[in-house]
């Protein structure tokens, strides 16, 4: 059945992972390369097989994304019910690793920096924005008086020159 997927689907799992498994699986025997390359692609086909049966549930429910019930429904279909409980049993494992690694990659002890040391910096930044606010609004208001001494100058040289007119 692998023969007729084309070449460019030669996708499998890695080497290092099936030899990890064999390995948990099987501490105290060796396995020969060949019988190696068997597992993986029985393993290859297997994934194919589920996956393409998954797709087919998908499809006659209208969805577009394969979910773990569809998974699930074609062990079912294909024979391999007494799978299920296990597969379900990986799919909460797997759902609690990834919640602990998204809750993870959000703990600020994940920076290596203490938090006290996160809320000094915080508020050194928040001084800082505080002070250049500060100076920016003091240029300003100086600004705004410098304009206004310039327009009473101004007002005055105007006020003279008329005044010399008249005489």
């Amino acid at each position: 059945m692998a023969e007729n997927r084309g070449e460019d689907d030669d996708l499998s799992i890695p080497r290092a992972a099936l030899n990890k498994m064999i390995k948990e699986l099987a501490p105290n025997v060796r396995v020969a390369n060949e019988a190696r390359e068997l597992i993986l692609n029985c393993c290859t086909e297997f994934i194919h097989l589920i996956s393409s049966e998954a797709n087919e549930l998908c499809n006659g429910q209208n969805k577009k994304t394969i979910s773990p019930d569809h998974i699930l429904g074609a062990l079912d279909r294909l024979g391999f019910a007494s799978y299920r409980e296990e597969a379900q049993a990986v799919m909460v494992e797997a759902k609690a690793v990834a919640a602990k690694k998204r809750r993870a990659s959000t703990r600020l002890e994940n920076l290596g920096i203490p938090e006290e040391e996160l809320l000094r910096q915080q508020q050194e930044l928040f001084d800082r924005a505080r002070q250049e606010q500060e100076q920016l609004e003091q240029q300003q208001w100086l600004q705004i008086q410098e304009a206004a001494t310039q327009a009473q100058q101004l007002q005055q040289e105007q006020n003279t020159n008329s005044d010399d007119e008249y005489e």
